[in-house]
């Protein structure tokens, strides 16, 4: 069996990221696991913030890092004493840096759900979650996201 001491998941602020984020905690209050939770900023985003009502790079990445905090207290209350967490924010392009940080961190496990902000669904998974399933070196658990799947 495999042992998981540290779980990485992303965070785009979607509804549907909630599904990951939350699967990534119960997984780690029931295995003692680490949780990296994590946001990747666009470059796009970084540049257009750099002209406009952010001073800094710096500045950015920190407003990001308090609204992940806001984010995990609004949507995980409930676990987030039982669980050993940490918040991680960086430039790039999502897919390629998740598959980067999680190698640096040596995670076990990547937990993300199939579709994130940009709402695009690649067949069964999201174009960020479809890219990382395919270049990660460890295992990618894809939860289904808030409102995918449902049947009406």
């Amino acid at each position: 069996m495999v042992t998981i001491r540290k779980i990485l998941t992303p965070v785009d602020f979607s509804p549907a990221c909630k599904a990951g984020v939350r699967c990534a905690l119960e997984l780690a209050r029931a295995k003692g696991a680490e949780v990296v939770v994590y946001h990747v900023i666009p470059p796009a985003e970084a540049w257009l913030a750099r002209h406009d009502e952010f001073s800094s790079l710096d500045e950015l990445v920190e407003r990001k890092r308090n609204r992940i905090a806001e984010f995990l207290e609004d949507n995980f209350s409930d676990c987030l004493s039982q669980v050993t967490f940490r918040i991680a924010v960086e430039v790039g392009v999502p897919h390629k840096m998740i598959v980067t940080k999680a190698e640096e961190e040596k995670v076990d496990i990547i937990a993300m759900s199939t579709r994130g902000a940009s709402g695009v669904s690649h067949l069964a998974l999201g174009s960020v979650t479809e890219k990382v399933v395919g270049r990660a070196f460890c295992p990618v658990l894809t939860v289904k996201g808030e409102g995918e799947g449902e049947r009406g």
